[in-house]
């Protein structure tokens, strides 16, 4: 059952990275605390990881957190007083709220994968596949060992980058290969029921993905701009199934404004249904 709304009249929040200028978080936040009756302001910030720290000391009380992107999601790390379970286990927090002088850190980017796959119909996998080894790469990994995936590999561009990864892996219970990205023009269906993209939207891979592993596979890519990415388009053109990162970034800010306004990303919102509805109308 929803918690009743706090009462903390004009707080500001913002989203922080590099580059920020399209992000769509404000859009979604936005549409959120407007339909909750909330006249909080958010923001988009330009900000790199050099100028983090400064940053978020100078921030007065009417701050009430922080929405996260890259490259800051490892940066803030050292800069929060409390992190949750998946910040731990990930190393990578996107959210943070400040609670009377106290800095607490999240991970609601692998609630957001789990939420948008299920709502595209997969709610359980056995293998998969992920093309990045980053931040969020690791948040994907968590989110296919949600799913139930014991087998996982990844493609990079560089060998031996994909090692954190693989004690990631061990801890979570998934096994855990590094593929050279050309390795994706030879992976079949069998190999990864679901495929999980991390790199920017307009890489270039510089090779195709095997049209076996496109007519068999789910593709989650999280770019959602520009649309569709490059892999997107491989996926549509053979007409296989795919799940816009649009819908990781909702389902994902859905539980920020849950952390923002309860503090607790699993204590839901009035007619949370209603304002997710608003929200998805913000970025269509």
């Amino acid at each position: 059952m929803a918690e009743p709304l706090p009462s903390r009249p004009g707080a500001r929040l913002a989203v922080l990275g590099s580059p920020i200028a399209h992000s769509k978080s404000p859009a979604l936040h936005r549409a959120a605390y407007s339909r909750l009756g909330l006249d909080w302001e958010y923001t988009a910030v330009e900000m790199t990881g050099e100028r983090l720290p400064g940053f978020i000391d100078g921030l007065d009380d009417s701050w009430r957190g922080l929405s996260l992107t890259m490259p800051l999601k490892q940066d803030v790390l050292a800069l929060v007083d409390e992190v949750d379970e998946l910040e731990r286990l990930t190393g990578a927090a996107n959210t943070v709220v400040f609670d009377d002088g106290v800095r607490r850190g999240f991970n609601t980017d692998v609630g957001g994968i789990v939420r948008a796959l299920g709502e595209s119909g997969v709610g359980r996998v056995r293998t998969g596949a992920l093309i990045g080894a980053g931040a969020t790469a690791a948040s994907a990994l968590i989110a296919m060992a949600e799913l139930g995936a014991r087998e996982v590999r990844v493609l990079v561009r560089r060998p031996g980058s994909a090692a954190a990864l693989g004690d990631l892996g061990r801890r979570a219970g998934v096994v855990v290969d590094e593929l050279p990205i050309d390795a994706l023009a030879e992976l079949g269906a069998g190999d990864a029921e679901l495929v999980i993209a991390t790199v920017p939207g307009g890489s270039d891979l510089g090779v195709a993905p095997s049209a076996v592993l496109v007519d068999g596979s789910v593709l989650l890519d999280v770019a959602y701009d520009p649309w569709p990415s490059t892999l997107g388009a491989a996926w549509l053109a053979r007409s296989g199934r795919v799940v816009h990162g649009l819908g990781m970034l909702l389902h994902q800010a859905l539980l920020q404004v849950r952390v923002f306004v309860h503090g607790d990303p699993f204590t839901e919102l009035p007619d949370e249904d209603d304002v997710l509805r608003v929200m998805r109308e913000a970025v269509r």
